[in-house]
């Protein structure tokens, strides 16, 4: 038995709303750098989205689409599902500039360590030259 366009709409829905909350944890995760919640986070996302689209298909073809533009009721629902949409984007956007920033920040950090790294492995050669020497200490043989 196939779906009622009323009922593939209410699906949608509850599908959008929990893509909605996973976005807000997603953003916690963020910001709390919790980078193996945020990969989970973001393969649930992904099986979401496949889900939204996959039931936007089913809508689209549904033999009483009609009644999507004709009943009032079901003109408000996809209103709702409009604005649903909407703020989902919204909150991926923000949260995909704060993972960038985030990936900015530790390539800066780790940036830092290696020239600190580097500098700890800097000697001086008898004429006063700096010298990088990987191997300070390791060739003695006593």
């Amino acid at each position: 038995m196939s779906q009622s366009i009323e009922q593939l709409l209410e699906l949608q829905h509850a599908t959008l709303i929990s893509l909605s909350r996973l976005l807000e944890q997603e953003k916690g995760a963020i910001v709390n750098r919790q980078s193996v919640e945020i990969d989970r986070l973001a393969k649930d996302k992904l099986a979401l989205i496949n889900q939204i689209q996959q039931q936007d298909h089913l809508i689209a073809s549904h033999a009483h689409r009609q009644q999507l533009v004709d009943n009032p009721e079901l003109v408000q629902k996809v209103e709702q599902i409009k604005v649903i949409v909407s703020r989902c984007k919204e909150c991926n956007t923000v949260n995909g500039e704060a993972l960038q920033r985030a990936q900015l920040s530790f390539h800066k950090l780790n940036n830092l360590f290696q020239q600190s790294r580097g500098k700890q492995q800097m000697t001086y050669n008898s004429e006063g030259v700096a010298q990088n020497i990987r191997s300070l200490g390791t060739n003695i043989k006593a």
